[in-house]
């Protein structure tokens, strides 16, 4: 990420200035030698207000208030009263907790901000980004239905040199690819040009056909995990395809993950997907759960991008991160290991990209995170 301020309630950062500098050049064709840069298209953080408004003497409530009464006129109906469920109930506890620190810690950031200018309400030169189809979950069904090379045959990674010229020929689905060079690459793909980040390595695959990043050799320090999570918006929009939580225990972390691996899961604001993360599938991957992070998500003028006490939707995601311990032979304890145990609820502001899911690095810097599973 591209760090604009940090403190000890933790940072506020640039998502968009973070791509520009892993894609700051890049070669056309090797051949030809011609450099270029890329930059991301910053209209796409255009976030100039809130995506819902709060309440207020107009008719829209204020943040903290209570529901305002039923409006005026010839016929009145009382608000049901229900009581809460034992989900609901967690929820607000859990809402309670984290809205606390979140309004303890948030002004620094938004201070500093507007002082600095990342946070500023002009909208960006230029015209708006087109609309356009996410195709990425279509390349990931596609993946699916390709063979996957011999399991008895050696498919080391194929590694994108100078010498290649066109990378159109590339086969991205069932083995390795890594681009060594500090230069992005292009490649077409189903008629779409798509980059390759400078000193990546990366299979474009679905979960269930995992063999040649297990055969690589490989065990990360870090992974990212970012799951499509059933939810009934998502389900009434069809917008993407969900994963039942139980698929999740088919990602084979614990034969990708090297003792002291840092795990992170982006989790929506459903506790029994939280819950679900830290008392199931890390156990079931012998990851220690040490800290819960939120991303509060902001306009350019500095204000939530939903109401902080909705009932439907927050203006924060929460993002659980834990500690591979191994088995007993590689286990890294407390005393013996150098990992310190990560700080808790720490905030990471941002103003989001209009892009779907599109979530904020976790990098200090420019660099490569072994393992990203969306």
């Amino acid at each position: 990420m591209s760090i604009v301020f940090k403190n000890a309630k933790g940072w506020l950062v640039d998502q968009c200035s973070f791509i520009d500098d892993r894609f700051e050049s890049g070669d056309e064709n090797a051949s030809k030698r011609r450099s270029f840069s890329w930059c991301f298209n910053r209209r796409y953080f255009d976030t100039l207000k809130p995506y819902i408004k709060s309440i207020s003497a107009d008719g829209l409530r204020a943040e903290g208030e209570d529901d305002p009464l039923p409006s005026t006129g010839c016929q009145k109906r009382k608000r049901k009263q229900t009581l809460l469920n034992q989900g609901e109930i967690d929820a607000q506890e859990y809402h309670d907790k984290v809205r606390s620190v979140i309004l303890e810690g948030i002004q620094p950031f938004l201070d500093m901000g507007r002082t600095c200018g990342y946070l500023t309400e002009a909208a960006t030169k230029g015209p708006p980004p087109c609309a356009h189809e996410d195709r990425l979950s279509g390349l990931c069904d596609m993946a699916k239905e390709l063979p996957l090379v011999d399991d008895d045959e050696d498919a080391p990674a194929q590694v994108i040199g100078d010498d290649l010229g066109s990378l159109d020929h590339l086969d991205l689905f069932t083995r390795m690819t890594e681009n060594p060079s500090g230069r992005a690459r292009e490649v077409r793909l189903m008629g779409e040009l798509y980059l390759l980040p400078p000193r990546c390595r990366f299979l474009l695959s679905d979960i269930s056909k995992m063999q040649p990043l297990l055969k690589c050799g490989r065990k990360f320090d870090a992974i990212v995990l970012d799951p499509p999570w059933e939810n009934k918006s998502v389900k009434r929009s069809r917008r993407y395809g969900s994963l039942p939580s139980s698929q999740l225990r088919r990602i084979p972390v614990s034969q990708l993950s090297a003792p002291g691996c840092l795990v992170a899961t982006w989790v929506t604001n459903r506790q029994r997907h939280r819950r679900y993360v830290r008392e199931e599938l890390y156990p079931l991957w012998g990851v220690e759960p040490e800290a819960e992070w939120l991303w509060v998500k902001v306009t350019r003028s500095g204000e939530y991008v939903f109401p902080l006490d909705s009932p439907h939707k927050k203006p924060y995601e929460v993002l659980v991160l834990g500690r591979r311990v191994g088995e007993a032979g590689d286990t890294l304890s407390s005393s013996q290991g150098s990992e310190p145990v990560l700080p808790n609820l720490k905030l990471l502001v941002s103003v989001p990209s209009t892009l779907h899911s599109h979530k904020p690095s976790l990098a200090g810097k420019p660099c490569n995170l072994p393992l990203l599973i969306q």
